[in-house]
């Protein structure tokens, strides 16, 4: 097998190894920890969900894991493009074909290798096992044996049933054909279709491709005989003769004259350059060959630029990837407790993906991949990582389930369906869900206040078009339109207001009140024009005190002490003044906020109970109820240190000023994040873990940050400034769009 991410085979099989073998382990969804649960998880608790599950047979869905549950099938008689390596052989791929389920779509999964060729055993070995799972996903086993398979299964089975190598590769090449034809001005019913193997993915895509409009006699399989004709004897099953065609044409070379589309599952080389040049305008080439497509790219376009090339490998554009579909397929039939995976579900799933090709791409897809991607002959299929896909394909395919009839249990609340996805998969969207419908419902006029980086203007698009308010955009026109149209929007220009200093009726206005807070601060008229009228930040500022605009996100150009003294000139926003910036850190399912990250450098006891003022407001602004710690190297005066001091004394200084929220301190980070190591402390005023810590400096609360970050792969929000009399977020310079536009979403709704 090629190798194109360039690791050695020692790597794989470290990989493989380290630190325990294999690729997954599962873990408990139930507390196991004292003798009432496992009374209650095995007997005699377990007998009465047994009783249920025997009266009535649908509440397994509710009480197992079969809801979420697919078995991933082979006897490994057709490996990856290895070939017949057997049962044991196949496991690595099954393994890793089990994680990608969990990874992508949060389905549980369990490999299972079939040692047997024989068809009739393998069907009664799965059938048998139906009951323990939600659906069955089957893999590399060998043509025609896999659709003898697959069909039989489907009858006696009432769980979905889905050959990942036939359909899932169809499906995929679906929803790229479906935006190669809108790019080339074609219809799929009037395309002459040319699908090179014959195989278990070729008869797939052929058989998918007619059920979306394709005509039976303008879609020409071949094999390694040639086309399949009617009349054909040599090489025939009946699976092939469902799509003889009526034809004269006898080879590929003479299919391929004048076709508009080539699909092919074959082998390497098997498509000329002289092929690419007799086919039609704007010809579509798909060269899925495993490892090595039929024709690469270069070869394709050297003879023909006006072709659309695809291909299953990650190292040229538009790949091919399996991964953009089983997983949300399954999730979508899974939800629905499907009967079964039918053609209305694999359709819904190919549109829904073409449809998010067209959309804009977030930042961290084009960071993912080290390139600029947007809808065009090189990006009709979206990115494997897109966080989108979780909540874009599986609303779709249930839908479609529903429709259809195979659904046990509808969906009635589409919307609210598709949060739950987010949350599934995204650590940051169940806290996030709640300020997005807030911010939705102020319709908040944003201040963009960077227009000349095209992070910012994708978020600034982003706001306005999710409908959470109008964007203002501080800029020159010809530069935000050019950054725009270079980066695949220039839709968006029209939908956009550009605002700068050049424009603005009130400039004399801004500069007036400027220079009222700095004459005595050594700034003359002059130095009052310079910073209203060409320094970005200064003039959000002066749009924001002045009540142009409801809100101000910047930062993401400049150095944050920068920003924040710039910011200064116009609000009351330093130290002294009661800013503060406060971090959110999502880890496993848990948020815990830290401060202060970005105004104080090195706060004193005053300080401190501030600061944790301000964290305890955060908190309560996403919908929590403040734990405060103040964490140090000490726990409650030991050891004695005179740094930890004033971490001793902040808790004074707060049940001073009367507060109502929890607090404690000081004490480590253990003690106030673990609930056994805080049980050794029985005096200590906190009910349960903190959820905000206040550290001793910014420069340990910026440490803490990003280790957390780096080494546990948390998701981080923030920091998110508080205590100023305006709602102001400033952006880290390595922002992505999603990133500013977490910052704007908080900014309208004066979060902290």
């Amino acid at each position: 097998m090629s190798n194109n991410n360039k690791f050695t085979d020692e790597e794989a099989l470290a990989y493989h190894l380290n630190p325990v073998p294999g690729k997954y382990e599962i873990i408990p969804t139930k507390p196991m920890t004292t003798q009432r649960d496992l009374s209650l998880a095995y007997s005699p608790g377990v007998a009465v969900p047994v009783e249920a599950i025997a009266e009535n047979p649908e509440t397994a869905y509710d009480y197992t894991n079969k809801g979420n549950m697919v078995a991933v099938i082979t006897n490994g008689s057709a490996i990856l493009g290895m070939g017949n390596l057997g049962a044991l052989a196949s496991k690595p791929v099954m393994e890793g074909k089990a994680v990608l389920f969990k990874r992508f779509a949060d389905v549980n999964s369990i490999d299972i290798e079939l040692d047997t060729h024989d068809p009739d055993e393998i069907i009664n070995a799965v059938r048998l096992m139906g009951p323990a799972f939600g659906g069955i996903n089957l893999e590399d086993i060998k043509a025609p044996e896999c659709f003898i398979i697959e069909q039989r299964l489907k009858e006696e089975m009432d769980i979905p049933v889905f050959h990942d190598d036939q359909h899932g590769t169809a499906v995929i090449c679906a929803a790229g054909l479906i935006n190669a034809l809108h790019l080339s001005g074609k219809k799929i019913e009037d395309c002459r279709i040319v699908v090179n193997g014959a195989g278990a993915a070729g008869i797939a895509c052929i058989e998918l491709i007619k059920s979306m409009g394709a005509q039976h006699d303008n879609c020409l399989l071949c094999d390694t005989k040639g086309v399949i004709y009617q009349g054909r004897k040599e090489g025939m099953n009946q699976w092939k003769s469902a799509h003889a065609a009526n034809t004269d044409l006898r080879t590929l070379e003479e299919a391929m004259s004048g076709a508009d589309v080539f699909l092919g599952v074959s082998v390497k080389g098997a498509v000329t350059q002289e092929m690419v040049s007799e086919m039609a305008k704007d010809p579509v080439i798909f060269a899925m060959a495993n490892p090595d497509p039929e024709i690469t790219p270069e070869e394709a376009h050297a003879v023909r630029e006006d072709a659309i090339v695809a291909t299953g490998r990650s190292d040229y554009p538009n790949q091919v990837n399996n991964v953009l579909g089983f997983p949300y397929l399954f999730r979508g039939a899974l939800d629905i407790h499907a009967r079964a995976i039918n053609d209305d579900m694999k359709i819904a799933c190919a549109h829904a993906l073409a449809e998010l090709a067209r959309e804009d791409v977030p930042d961290e897809v084009a960071m993912a991949y080290g390139r600029a991607l947007s809808f065009g002959r090189d990006y009709i299929i979206p990115a494997p990582f897109d966080p989108r896909l979780i909540y874009t394909i599986p609303p779709a395919v249930a839908k479609a389930g529903m429709d259809t009839g195979v659904a046990r249990r509808p969906i009635v609340d589409m919307d609210g369906y598709r949060e739950s996805l987010k949350e599934r998969l995204d650590p940051t969207a169940s806290i996030l869900r709640g300020i997005h419908a807030r911010a939705k419902a102020a319709q908040r006029r944003m201040i963009f206040a960077e227009g000349d980086d095209v992070r910012v203007l994708r978020a600034a698009v982003a706001y306005q078009r999710a409908g959470l308010g109008h964007a203002l955009v501080v800029g020159r026109d010809n530069d935000v339109k050019a950054k725009l149209e270079a980066a695949g929007m220039g839709d968006a220009v029209s939908e956009l207001e550009v605002v700068n200093a050049a424009k603005t009726e009130h400039l004399a206005m801004y500069k007036d009140f400027l220079y009222k807070r700095l004459q005595r601060k050594g700034y003359d008229r002059s130095d009052i024009h310079r910073l209203a009228a060409r320094d970005r930040h200064v003039f959000s500022a002066l749009m924001l005190a002045h009540g142009h605009g409801d809100g101000l996100v910047t930062g993401a150009t400049r150095k944050s002490a920068h920003v924040m003294q710039l910011i200064n000139h116009v609000f009351d926003a330093s130290a002294a003044d009661g800013a503060v910036g406060v971090t959110a850190v999502l880890h496993s399912g848990k948020i815990v906020l830290i401060a202060d990250t970005l105004v104080h450098e090195w706060p004193d006891e005053e300080d401190l109970a501030t600061i944790a003022e301000r964290g305890a407001d955060v908190a309560k602004s996403l919908g929590l109820e403040p734990r405060v710690a103040f964490v140090s190297f000490s726990t409650f005066g030991y050891p004695v240190s005179e740094r930890a001091e004033k971490m001793h004394l902040a808790p004074e200084v707060l049940e001073k000023r009367g507060v109502s929220f929890e607090f404690e301190g000081e004490m480590t980070v253990d003690v106030a994040l673990n609930a056994k190591a805080m049980a050794q402390y029985p005096f200590s005023r906190l009910t349960g873990p903190a959820n905000v810590l206040v550290v001793p400096a910014r420069h340990s609360a910026s440490i803490s940050v990003k280790l957390m970050q780096e080494m546990a792969g948390a998701t981080v929000i923030g920091p998110i400034l508080t205590g100023i009399d305006a709602s102001i977020q400033i952006c880290s310079t390595v922002s992505t769009s999603n990133d500013i536009l977490n910052m704007a979403i908080l900014a309208a709704c004066k979060v902290g």
